[in-house]
């Protein structure tokens, strides 16, 4: 049944104060399974964890930070299936109550009894293990990557955005950004058989890595730049870069938002704009059940290759160090995962 054994967790007491501290796995409730962690990702906001910049209601303090991860399951409580044992496995973070109007839509990020996310307001992976309800875990392929498999989480938020972006085969697309997620956009809008894919940044050394993923073009942001595609996915974070991807759109394109800018960025997008040339504008925050279960077919298809994302893999006990690489804005430094 189980082949748990003590080990460490990243234990985030207040903003800029952390442990490691001894782990002791929580037996699965019912319903619940049990995940030996393989390797959880950092992403930006595990940084605001760490800061204190996120916002009230989204965090909750004392915590074991950690909501992108990989593992296989090594226990199971009342009620799951024990061929779910031994499976490897990723899984959802958003702790949706599976009974309001939003729910039973499929609409599990929008769930109205308020925000439960793994690795924010409930324990998260920067442990040896993480349980959770197994209602949330997705199986993958027995020869799945769990180096890579880390990466699903981000990428099913940009495929979230791929399926609203609804974008048909030949039509002329874009991505603005040259991140995880832009890297990401690119694997899934390529597999749509555009005509076009062109990606924007700011860092001209992403563009080998843009055209591996499939893009036929790549300009930085400060040279001159389409006005005539169909579909543009942002997900560079900023209002500059929200505007920069409506200016991208023809009349009538379709214009998909990832990023979160600060408050009160100025240079955001512009109503009137927006209105006069019809531009249908979308939004993703999280990734909803069809949201990941797309990501994971694609990673079981070999059409996601998160892989050559990775530049960084150290053990939990280099929490710190790994959090100031995120933040640091170094090119080098691409995906860094915690390998407890």
């Amino acid at each position: 049944m189980s082949s748990a054994v003590a080990g460490s967790a990243v234990v985030v007491e207040a903003p800029g104060k952390h442990r490691v501290v001894p782990h002791e796995p929580a037996s699965p409730g019912p319903g619940e399974a049990r995940v030996r962690v393989h390797a959880v990702g950092i992403c930006g906001s595990d940084r605001e964890v760490y800061q204190g910049n996120r916002p009230e209601g989204y965090v909750r303090y004392p915590l074991t930070p950690g909501h992108e991860w990989s593992g296989v399951v090594d226990a199971v409580g009342d009620g799951v299936p024990g061929s779910l044992a031994g499976r490897k496995v990723v899984g959802e973070g958003f702790r949706n109550c599976q009974v309001c109007e939003r729910c039973h839509a499929g609409e599990t990020t929008l769930c109205t009894d308020g925000y439960e996310e793994t690795g924010f307001t409930q324990p998260g992976a920067m442990a040896t293990t993480l349980t959770l309800p197994a209602r949330l875990l997705h199986t993958l392929p027995d020869d799945a990557d769990l180096t890579a498999a880390a990466l699903l989480e981000p990428a099913a938020c940009i495929a979230a955005a791929a399926l609203k972006a609804e974008a048909r085969p030949g039509q002329r697309v874009g991505v603005v950004g040259t991140g995880t997620l832009g890297m990401f956009a690119v694997q899934f809008l390529a597999a749509a058989s555009p005509a076009e894919l062109v990606v924007v940044g700011t860092r001209g050394e992403r563009e080998a890595l843009s055209r591996q993923f499939g893009a036929t073009g790549f300009r930085l942001r400060s040279e001159e730049l389409p006005d005539d595609l169909d579909v543009v996915v942002e997900t560079a974070g900023s209002a500059s870069a929200a505007r920069t991807a409506a200016s991208l759109l023809r009349r009538g394109g379709r214009l998909v938002l990832t990023g979160i800018p600060a408050a009160g960025a100025a240079e955001g997008l512009d109503p009137t704009d927006l209105v006069v040339r019809q531009v249908e504008v979308r939004t993703v925050f999280g990734a909803a059940p069809d949201a990941w279960a797309h990501a994971v077919r694609m990673f079981g298809a070999g059409l996601l290759d998160p892989l050559p994302l990775v530049t960084h893999q150290v053990p939990l006990e280099r929490f710190a160090e790994a959090i100031e690489w995120v933040g640091a804005g170094d090119p080098a430094v691409g995906k860094v995962l915690l390998r407890p």
